[in-house]
């Protein structure tokens, strides 16, 4: 195993591979440097005397700039070195036009459903409207269990403390979120249930599902019944006997709409984990599915990169817009736009948002964007899509379930055992984490540094893929981890 990598040739720092300890002597893209200090996990060493006031390039852009001299061998991070981003911005679109290639969709074994993609999931999903009625919907998942066996995969209810007291977007943004999941693929039926005198009732929440199938959908307002209780588990009985008609059959991976996530990441996730579901993503939109990347103040300082690979220079429009538009958000509430890292992502080795985005981007491959999604907007275009969320795990994972994914694909270097609505995927940057937390990991990328390559990797991760979107379950949900969480952006009445 090497000790160190420099990502590009163009890089004026390394990256350590394991601990290394002040003294040691090691080689990194053909430069031999002693290192002056101890060096953990995932941090940067400096491969030349860097100057005060000069910018540090990684990946093969800036990082930020050195905010003391470094000598060659020195460690550099949050002591040495500060972000070079600032607020919105111009951009000009300097297109890549970067090349695909087709191939044949691969299969897997999916729920046909007659409105749209196929399910790879045929869970029975309780749906409240609002807070209020959240005991009510953990009430009915337990009693419900009976009803687990066959082709009903799971009951699960998706709690949150909204659907009242909101105005505008956050509003909206409720409505949308619920009418999605009412018409998630992976939903086999689907119980709303409401209170009766919320903003975002039953009614309300109607018109944005659009077209669905009424066999699989039932509607319930506590406050219209006698015993909600009863009344919602007959409901559930009638959908979970017309769920155990469903069957997997074959389906194409051209169906397949896949969430691109990280979270507590270190300094090798943009060098294994993030580089791997990179062309597992190049893989699928071949194929003619689709994935969506999203996190968008986790693009800061690389937005750059995508918005270059935008087909069509209204894309590219939409991206500008798509980040100006999140830094407006921050820049409202009086808050620093560039507040990230994490301290954990710190602890991991990531310095600056540039370091973090340049690495975090890398889950995008190398395919054009296809599409750019507001959020709580549906998948329409097969390829890349880029979605409007934050960074928070939870919130933007839950987004890329209503946005459309079947299941999420979530890359960590420090290692998180949540799962949102749909199945997600944990891959680990690093072995060390891949053994220690087993029961959080369903994959580990960490083996590029000892050998395997990334083609590789990419078609392994797609197997597995394959595979969860068949029924093999991930470790979120043998774990019973299933969470959602709604972006809130404004007041509370």
């Amino acid at each position: 195993m090497n000790e160190t990598v420099r990502i590009t040739e163009k890089d004026m720092v390394a990256v350590a591979l394991k601990p290394l300890a002040a003294g040691t002597v090691t080689e990194a893209g053909g430069i031999r440097v002693t290192l002056q200090e101890d060096i953990p996990m995932g941090h940067k060493i400096a491969l030349r005397d860097i100057r005060k006031g000069e910018p540090v390039i990684k990946y093969g852009y800036p990082i930020g700039e050195a905010t003391a001299d470094i000598p060659q061998g020195g460690h550099v991070h949050t002591h040495n070195l500060h972000t070079l981003l600032s607020g919105a911005k111009e951009y000009s679109w300097n297109p890549t036009h970067p090349k695909t290639e087709k191939r044949e969709p691969a299969t897997f074994m999916g729920y046909p459903r007659a409105a749209g993609r196929p399910g790879i999931r045929n869970e029975l999903w309780i749906l409240p409207t609002v807070g209020c009625v959240n005991d009510i919907a953990n009430t009915l998942v337990k009693k419900a269990q009976r009803l687990v066996g066959g082709s009903v995969e799971g009951v699960y209810a998706f709690t949150h403390p909204y659907g009242c007291s909101q105005l505008g977007d956050d509003q909206n943004n409720t409505r949308k979120v619920l009418a999605s999941l009412a018409t998630h693929p992976n939903a086999g039926g689907v119980l709303l249930l409401g209170l009766g005198c919320e903003n975002s009732g039953i009614d309300q929440i109607k018109p944005y599902m659009g077209e669905y199938d009424a066999s699989r959908v039932r509607f319930l307002i506590s406050q219209q019944v006698e015993d909600e209780v009863a009344e919602g588990e007959k409901l559930l009985e009638e959908l979970a006997a017309r769920m155990q008609q469903d069957q997997r059959i074959p389906c194409g991976a051209d169906q397949l709409v896949v969430g691109l996530k990280c979270g507590g990441s270190d300094g090798l996730s943009g060098i294994t984990a993030n580089p791997t579901i990179g062309v597992f993503s190049d893989l699928l939109t071949s194929m003619g599915g689709s994935t969506i990347l999203t996190e968008v103040p986790e693009m800061f300082g690389a937005e750059t990169i995508l918005m270059d690979r935008c087909e069509t220079e209204e894309l590219f429009g939409k991206t500008v817009h798509l980040i100006n538009d999140f830094k407006g958000y921050f820049e409202s509430y009086h808050m620093p736009v560039y507040e990230n890292p994490s301290p954990g992502n710190k602890a991991g080795g990531i310095t600056t948002l540039e370091d973090k985005a340049l690495g975090c981007t890398q889950k995008s491959g190398s395919s054009p964007v296809k599409g750019v999604l507001a959020y709580g907007e549906r998948v329409s275009t097969p390829g890349l899509n880029l979605l409007s969320a934050p960074g928070n795990d939870l919130v933007a994972s839950t987004a890329l379930s209503v946005s459309g994914a079947q299941l999420v694909l979530f890359s960590t270097g420090r290692g998180t055992p949540f799962g949102c609505p749909v199945p997600t995927i944990k891959i680990s940057s690093n072995s060390p984490l891949a053994a220690h937390k087993k029961n959080w990991i369903d994959f580990n990328a960490g083996r590029l540094l000892d050998g395997m390559t990334l083609a590789e990797l990419g078609q392994e991760l797609m197997d597995k893929v394959l595979a969860t979107a068949s029924g093999e379950k991930t470790r979120n949900e043998a774990n019973g981890f299933h969470d959602l969480a709604i972006f809130k952006q404004g007041v509370t009445l």
